[in-house]
């Protein structure tokens, strides 16, 4: 399935440990007020490794149906 995606971040479970911060190759992610936020000069490749890297599941890609 090769379909379009979206990234989703659920601030009422993110933690705010910076985890997708750190592993994201495009630098799309920042924390503000503790919380994992897309940065507005940032550029979300929409690889995944935030969805992979987040113990909690507060972040995570969507399949956007056509």
């Amino acid at each position: 399935m090769n379909g379009k995606k979206k990234l989703v971040i659920d601030p009422e479970w993110c933690k705010g440990c910076g985890i997708c911060v750190a592993f994201c190759p495009g630098k799309a992610l920042e924390l503000i007020g503790e919380k994992v936020c897309l940065r507005e000069d940032g550029e979300c490749v929409l690889c995944g490794m935030c969805e992979m890297r987040c113990p909690d599941y507060a972040i995570y890609l969507e399949n956007l149906e056509e």
